[in-house]
């Protein structure tokens, strides 16, 4: 019969030996990067956290059960971007998901040889990610931006929103390289709408406010990077205060203030991510996965933002949106 002391001695050992078991389980587990482009955890970036766990759920996959899920948070800044590409490959992990043209560059630097997820990227082709969309052929595969139609859609519901509109400007960050394919994209829209498209680079956040001044008297198109994601708010205030009507490529930028918003559903392409996760850790080499196109897309209104610019929406525009918030 265990003496009292005997169970005891045996039942701290145990205590201390769950704790270093659990870790060596965990090890084992396959493991996943995810660059994240913001400072740190925040309600929106969690949505699109929900959308990915939850579709690796479905795919049978588990954090923390059966997958180990490495979020980084990097901020927009495409150097650091880099530094925790390669602390993830240290690590090691089996793949990176990096959302955006910035920071699936960063990553693909930060950590050659890898294979990368892609989520949302612009011109993937044009920034060299991959050969082709049908076959990548090489490290990369995932998701692609918006194609012509989508962007020139943008310019499109501008220009029913706003009567008698001469000019649209575009609010570009400078460091993206997909900057080319989405304003050559715009152009024959514009053109064809008898509207002058006017780029506008911006480098730091410094210059929103002049960048945005500029664009009064038209209207603006703000496409979807990581500084202005990590701006947003600051860049929907100034797009009120100077009265620009103005279109974003996210529904929670129209939700949180902006006054429209139109582009492929981020829900779409985090959940495509995690099919791209479940055929990789399966064996499958990014270069046979052809880039996936997203076939959903929302158009929301902000009636209060449109009212405090003092703009009018047009009902057959109206009746055309997914979403109207009053």
């Amino acid at each position: 019969m265990m003496n009292r002391q005997t169970f005891l001695a045996q039942l701290a050992v145990g205590l201390f030996a769950a704790p270093r078991l659990q870790a060596q389980q965990a090890d084992k587990l396959p493991r996943i990067g995810l660059i994240a482009n913001a400072a740190g955890p925040n309600a929106a970036y969690a949505l699109y956290l929900e959308d990915l766990h939850a579709a690796l759920r479905d795919l049978g996959w588990v954090d923390g059960r059966n997958l180990m899920v490495e979020t980084r948070y990097a901020g927009a800044n495409p150097q650091r971007q880099r530094e925790l590409a390669a602390d993830l490959k240290a690590l090691p992990v089996a793949l990176i998901i990096a959302s955006g043209t910035t920071a699936i560059r960063a990553a693909r630097d930060g950590a050659p040889g890898l294979p990368i997820v892609m989520i949302n990227a612009g011109d993937p082709v044009g920034a060299g990610f991959v050969a082709s969309l049908a076959r990548p052929g090489g490290d990369l595969t995932g998701t692609s931006a918006a194609g012509e139609e989508v962007l020139g859609k943008q310019v499109e519901l501008l220009a029913a929103a706003v009567p008698q509109l001469k000019r649209i400007s575009v609010l570009m960050s400078s460091v993206n390289p997909a900057n080319r394919f989405f304003f050559d994209a715009m152009l024959p829209r514009a053109t064809k709408l008898g509207l002058h498209l006017e780029r506008i680079d911006v480098g730091a956040p410094d210059a929103l406010d002049g960048a945005i001044a500029r664009a009064a008297g038209g209207a603006l198109v703000v496409l979807g990077d990581p500084m202005f994601s990590a701006h947003r708010g600051q860049i929907i205030e100034l797009t009120l205060r100077h009265r620009v009507p103005s279109i974003f490529g996210a529904r929670v930028l129209a939700v949180e203030g902006g006054l429209m918003s139109y582009l492929s559903a981020d829900k779409w392409h985090w959940r495509k991510a995690a099919s791209f996760v479940d055929r990789i850790l399966k064996g499958a080499k990014p270069a046979d996965l052809p880039v996936q196109q997203p076939t959903e897309f929302e158009f929301v209104i902000n009636l209060k933002s449109a009212r405090a610019i003092g703009l009018t929406i047009p009902q057959a525009l109206l009746l055309r949106a997914d979403e109207v918030i009053q």
